[in-house]
């Protein structure tokens, strides 16, 4: 299991919440899919850079699309926010810091237009 792989609890909350295959045979891949799909919804990596561990990169990029579609990430969020708010880790904005250089020009620096309005 990698770092941030489903505890047994999570999985738990999340496995009942997951569409069955149309037959009725419960897909046997889902939290290795799942596993999958946070990989990059965690790292931003491309859908083709899926680590080999966590399937066919297609089946997972595949499954969230369908997922989304049907609207069961709304229902698996709302699931683990109810019964496992540690699982529902938030960043506030306001401890984010930002780059030296993103600030912008010196304090007090005269703004020179860069176009002559004087038709020289």
């Amino acid at each position: 299991m990698a770092r941030f792989d489903l505890s047994d609890a999570e999985w738990s909350i999340i496995m009942p919440l997951l569409p069955n295959k149309p037959r009725g045979v419960p897909r046997t891949d889902d939290r290795r899919v799942l596993n999958g799909i946070f990989y990059i919804l965690r790292t931003g990596s491309p859908w083709r850079d899926l680590p080999e561990r966590y399937g066919p990169y297609t089946t997972v990029y595949n499954r969230f699309n369908r997922w989304a579609k049907a609207g069961v990430w709304v229902n698996v969020f709302n699931a683990l926010a109810d019964q496992s708010p540690e699982s529902m880790t938030f960043i506030d904005s306001s401890i984010i810091r930002a780059h030296q250089h993103a600030a912008g020009g010196k304090k007090g620096g005269r703004i020179t237009p860069s176009v002559s309005l004087a038709g020289d």
